[in-house]
């Protein structure tokens, strides 16, 4: 059924009243429905919408902890919370010199450029034995020691030198078998009889030299020569005279100083830098102004979890044998250069234990501090990850005191605002408008 006309013009008229109601009830500036919504709106409001369309992401025990998406804080594990953040907090005041007051502040200033930062570790190291060199000597048959050529440890001795004479049963044994493998009988068997018999000895470590007198005058030795397998220090001595000795006794042991190793400990945050083969130099205190080079031979494969530090061992020669184990050394390790760098003067840089900061020049005798991350330092300058461009103007000598003058100023500020701001609670009995 079609409305009739009366009918509809009773609807206009409720829909104006409608409308009526609501434009009073409103504001006398609401706009008309006819109007657009920004002509309504101040230049303040459309700037205040602007700068809070992106929300960040806080941590509210940690408020440096700022996030781009919703998460949990790196330091304390809470969840963020989300702010809405003006783009111009946290900029720190603007400070104003005369050129007086620069100059007697003696204030310098530097550009901030790219350049080559090389990356070297220093730190301190412990000359340790080349345990690869060691060698360990033992009897391969029961006995005693007869005739010790050695006294004490620390003696050096050259490879093949005799060290003592050892009197072995199950060796004499043998050298009797060896001889009737020499008797003239039938060639083929004979002869491999004797090659049996032979490496019989050479197993029980007899010498070859003795092997072959015992062979030319056919009379048996009761004392076998015991020989330094390498060149070296005898670091331990278990041998005496008269000693019985069996195949678990370790009578000797030799470390070959020509070439030693250097343990060092280094920080977490570098152990990007290290890989096998970089080279390292070290210092000691028994030899000022002379230095050792050497590489990078092994990095180990867990951090100590007290120290958070990777142990690491370096390969030095030392053919004059002046390095001595368990000296202390001053270590640097080159990590070769990082090139294309952002950087500044170290003397630029301010660190307070809650932030790094420097203040740039703006001209005209206007400063204003920005806070930076930093990546390595070496050299006397620092790497610059965020923070600054190339080619702005840095101060170089008196910023800390203009960074004092612009935190003083930016909490004389936060005092204003504070007194300055309006109570946030609405009227008893009003309530806001949702527009």
């Amino acid at each position: 059924m079609s409305d009739s006309p009366s009918r509809r013009m009773a609807g206009h008229l409720l829909a104006a009243c409608l409308l009526l109601f609501l434009s009073t009830a409103c504001s006398d500036e609401t706009p008309t429905p006819s109007e657009p919504l920004a002509a309504a709106m101040d230049d303040s409001a459309l700037e205040h919408a602007a700068k809070h369309l992106d929300p960040k992401y806080v941590c509210p025990m940690h408020p440096q902890i700022v996030k781009d998406e919703p998460g949990n804080c790196p330091i304390c594990g809470m969840t963020l919370v989300e702010k809405l953040m003006d783009p111009d907090e946290g900029k720190r005041p603007e400070v104003t010199l005369s050129d007086a007051v620069i100059q007697n502040m003696s204030v310098r200033t530097a550009k901030v450029e790219r350049g080559t930062l090389w990356k070297y570790i220093r730190t301190l190291g412990r000359v340790e034995y080349d345990e690869t060199t060691l060698a360990h000597v033992h009897p391969r048959a029961e006995g005693w020691i007869e005739g010790l050529s050695l006294r004490a440890e620390g003696e050096p001795v050259k490879k093949g030198q005799q060290m003592a004479e050892l009197y072995a049963p199950d060796i004499l044994s043998a050298q009797v078998d060896f001889l009737l493998a020499l008797e003239p009988r039938e060639r083929g068997v004979a002869g491999v009889k004797a090659e049996k018999a032979r490496n019989l000895l050479r197993l029980l470590d007899v010498p070859d030299p003795v092997i072959t007198e015992i062979e030319r005058t056919r009379e048996t030795m009761n004392r076998v020569p015991v020989l330094a397998p390498t060149n070296g220090i005898v670091t331990k001595m278990m041998a005496r005279d008269g000693m019985y000795v069996t195949k678990a006794t370790e009578m000797f042991t030799i470390a070959d100083l020509s070439r030693v190793w250097v343990m060092v400990d280094v920080f977490e945050h570098q152990i990007a830098w290290l890989r096998p083969g970089l080279k390292a130099e070290i210092r000691v205190p028994a030899y000022p102004g002379k230095k050792w080079k050497g590489v990078v031979d092994y990095l180990y494969p867990d951090l100590d979890p007290k120290t958070r530090t990777l142990r690491v061992r370096l390969a030095f020669p030392n053919p004059d044998l002046v390095l001595k184990p368990n000296m202390f050394a001053d270590v640097v390790i080159y990590g070769g250069p990082k090139k294309e760098v952002l950087k500044i003067p170290s003397e630029a840089l301010i660190v307070t234990g809650e932030r790094e900061s420097v203040v740039t020049a703006l001209g005209g005798g206007r400063f204003r501090p920005v806070d930076v991350v930093t990546g390595m330092q070496e050299g006397g300058e620092v790497e610059i990850l965020s923070g600054l461009r190339e080619g702005d103007e840095i101060v170089v000598s008196g910023e800390f005191l203009i960074d004092s003058e612009s935190s003083l100023q930016a909490s004389f500020m936060r005092m204003s605002e504070a007194e300055n701001a309006p109570d946030s609670s609405p009227p008893d009995g009003q309530m806001h408008s949702g527009r």
